[in-house]
């Protein structure tokens, strides 16, 4: 059975002002339902493990839809997903044939620097597995090596929540790094679409897209490569 491991974060606030943050809610759960409905398994897994917190922002009249209600008021998504995530140590890379990097704020705390989660997901794509991210999530990219130690971004296409979207957000100085230009230092070709649109970028097994209105998207062309 194939099976898909999605990374969350366990940061709640920013790190420079006094502002909750956490996973934004239609990355895992769009993404999710894509899965779910192609047959595949979701596991989540998370830096420390236990608790996930959802950006408030998120959780918004106007960010939800019938698919991010139906997966906010289900009992195992709060309570199991989110409430007790796996730690690192519980995973077992072979087990799955995806992985995948949920945005959200949080994660830039958390993620960039988390070698063991980088671990899990060389070992995926070594497996001949497709790593895959969005949005601020792309940052989980940023500690992956490739076999010769060279940074598995360099020379790869992608995409990611863009300087123009921080900026739009007011957060450009708010943020800890900014990811757009972070990839550009590590040797990625940035594909950069329009502001809050969907954009998914394939670049042969790795999947990334923009901003949380691509999460769905990342997910289909998830699935398609699986069905080549």
């Amino acid at each position: 059975m194939t099976k898909a491991l999605m990374v969350v974060t366990n940061n709640h606030k920013f790190k420079k002002i006094q502002r909750a943050t956490g996973i934004w809610l239609k990355e895992a759960t769009h993404f999710n339902k894509v899965m779910v409905d192609n047959g595949i398994d979701v596991d989540y897994v998370s830096p420390k493990g236990g608790y996930v917190p959802l950006d408030p922002l998120s959780l918004g009249t106007d960010d939800m839809d019938a698919t991010d209600w139906a997966y906010y008021l289900d009992d195992t998504f709060r309570n199991q997903h989110l409430a007790q995530s796996l730690t690192p140590t519980d995973v077992k890379p072979t087990d799955y044939q995806v992985i995948y990097f949920v945005g959200g704020h949080g994660s830039m705390t958390d993620f960039p620097q988390n070698t063991e989660l980088a671990d899990i997901a060389e070992k995926i794509y070594a497996n001949g597995g497709i790593v895959s991210a969005n949005c601020v999530g792309v940052c989980g990219l940023l500690p992956m090596r490739k076999e010769d130690g060279t940074r598995f971004v360099h020379g790869r296409k992608l995409t990611a929540f863009t300087n123009d979207e921080e900026a739009l957000n007011g957060l450009t100085n708010d943020v800890e790094f900014l990811l757009e230009d972070e990839l550009d230092k590590a040797g990625a070709s940035f594909v950069k679409g329009t502001a809050f649109e969907p954009n998914v970028v394939v670049d042969d097994r790795l999947i990334t897209g923009q901003n949380p209105n691509s999460a769905t998207g990342v997910g289909e062309a998830i699935i398609k490569e699986l069905l080549q």
